[in-house]
């Protein structure tokens, strides 16, 4: 449990000290983030404020779990969920990097992120099968059933890391709310995979998360001074998903990261229902521009939403606690 603690707090006291000059840096750099015109029209005012901060995340996660995990038992679960985050945080600072480049707010085309989560999400099926040495299972904690999926298994990795991380992805459009809820969600993790499993690895990989996402939010509360940029928030989604995959449990994940999933089917619901029937079941997606829409200040939103976030996580933990008594 100690290093544990020593993990998390390491990681948000470098985020906390490092970012500074990171933020300065990008600044130098002109790194400012590029506002989708369609978004809210409060939000233009954000233009220009340093994005890829996701990378001083990941640093901040990296350097205590490497250490931490090289003086342990090496679990090799725990690691093969770094390197799926470490993965796609590349994959989304490649995005962020080609909207600096081409001064724009679309990055990489939304094949070109899809193929590069087929690749991650075959490295990360070889570490579950091979080194973590897991059944190509899943399990269905509330109605104790175990599914075997055999040669699909691969396919479901990919749906549960595609989807997570797009969750994750979508959340990030307010100052603080991605960074925040994940660290809630990764809260809830800690408990789960240390308390519950023993799977002290895993634990202190989620506490270096906790402790990244909080020290983080020192610079990215409202109003923020930099962002995650994809770099994060595709990073970050990549450690849930992987955590959840590992853990056996992504049906649960529906309950713990129920923001995330909120925020993912507000965009699927609207896109469909504006697709077949030309009219809108929101004022704006991701669910939480609606809110704003209704002249929620973006404060109010973000509070309500990590209110929301730590409900959900409670109940999944205790669904959780439930299904291994």
């Amino acid at each position: 449990m100690l290093k544990i603690l020593i993990g998390g707090t390491a990681a948000m006291l470098i985020c906390i000290f490092l970012a500074p000059r990171f933020i300065d840096w990008l600044r130098q750099k002109s790194f400012g983030q590029f506002i989708r015109e369609e978004g809210p029209s409060g939000h233009q005012k954000k233009a220009g404020t340093p994005t890829m901060g996701g990378l001083i995340i990941f640093v901040a996660i990296a350097v205590p779990f490497l250490i931490l995990w090289d003086w342990t038992d090496r679990d090799w679960r725990a690691m093969g969920v770094f390197i799926t985050g470490a993965g796609l945080a590349l994959v989304g600072f490649v995005d962020d990097w080609t909207k600096v480049v081409r001064k724009r707010s679309l990055g990489l085309s939304g094949k070109g992120k899809l193929a590069a989560m087929v690749v991650v999400s075959l490295v990360f099926w070889w570490f579950v099968v091979g080194p973590a040495d897991l059944e190509p299972t899943v399990k269905i904690r509330t109605l104790d059933l175990t599914i075997d999926l055999g040669w699909l298994y691969p396919v479901w990795i990919y749906l549960v890391v595609a989807f997570v991380s797009n969750a994750v992805n979508l959340t990030d459009g307010l100052d603080g709310l991605a960074a925040g809820v994940t660290a809630i969600v990764m809260t809830a993790y800690i408990g789960i995979t240390y308390l519950a499993t023993g799977a002290s690895d895993m634990a202190l990989l989620a506490a270096c998360t906790v402790g990244g996402c909080v020290g983080f939010l020192w610079y990215n509360a409202h109003p923020a001074t930099v962002f995650m940029g994809d770099t994060g928030s595709l990073g970050l989604g990549g450690l849930v998903a992987g955590i959840a995959i590992m853990t056996k449990t992504e049906e649960l994940f529906l309950v713990i990261g129920g923001v995330f999933v909120l925020e993912a089917l507000s965009v699927i619901i609207q896109v469909f229902s504006f697709k077949t029937f030309r009219k809108r079941v929101f004022l704006m997606a991701p669910l939480h521009h609606h809110f704003e829409m209704k002249a929620w200040s973006e404060t109010k939103v973000i509070l309500r939403f990590w209110i929301v976030a730590i409900a959900f996580s409670a109940i999944g933990f205790t669904l959780f606690q439930q299904s291994i008594k």
